[in-house]
């Protein structure tokens, strides 16, 4: 099973210091639905694992997450994408849950759930967590600069997980993904 597991917040859509709270926050970056619209063509299966401890903060509610989620499921359908699940921690850190990232408990339940090899499944974040994550689970990683991206990098270059790539945006990581299929096609043509 191909998989791509994507943060949400700072990856598909502006991030915010205060928490992204409501529907009218909730506000796509630029390039991101046409890049799991890509990958959705190519034949990958789409996960959203994200952090949601305002939930936890009573800053917003389930209801409003899931209001937050419809909108995002609209706007990748409308540019030919599907995200095929969404899973959340509405957890804080004190309460030392496994499924809050850097934790792999809620990466490991995607990978589960979709019976997909972590050797062969991406992760896309912008924070340390994210990447912590998803190599704990065995996965590969990659980081975007949007979001905390930048400020991820510059302050925790070193502690990144070893061969994690770095990508200006969803959409470049998206258009590296086709290449690459583009990539493999073409050589098992010429080795048949």
């Amino acid at each position: 099973m191909k998989l791509i597991i994507l943060d949400r917040d700072g990856v598909i859509n502006q991030d915010r210091d205060d928490f992204v709270k409501s529907i009218d926050e909730w506000i796509p970056i630029e390039g991101s639905m046409d890049a799991i619209a890509f990958l959705t063509q190519a034949g990958y299966n789409i996960a959203v694992a994200t952090n949601q401890s305002g939930i936890g903060r009573k800053y917003f509610t389930v209801q409003d997450l899931t209001e937050m989620h419809a909108k995002m499921h609209r706007l990748v359908r409308q540019a030919g994408g599907e995200i095929d699940g969404i899973w959340f921690c509405p957890h804080t850190a004190a309460d030392n849950c496994d499924c809050r990232k850097p934790k792999p408990g809620m990466i490991c339940d995607i990978l589960e759930r979709f019976k997909a090899d972590p050797a062969e499944t991406w992760l896309v974040g912008d924070s340390l967590r994210d990447l912590q994550a998803m190599h704990e689970a065995g996965g590969k990683t990659a980081l975007v600069m949007t979001g905390k991206g930048k400020k991820t990098l510059s302050q925790q270059e070193k502690e990144l997980p070893e061969n994690t790539q770095i990508f200006d945006s969803l959409l470049a990581f998206s258009q590296y993904i086709m290449h690459e299929a583009a990539q493999d096609r073409a050589d098992g043509q010429a080795n048949p």
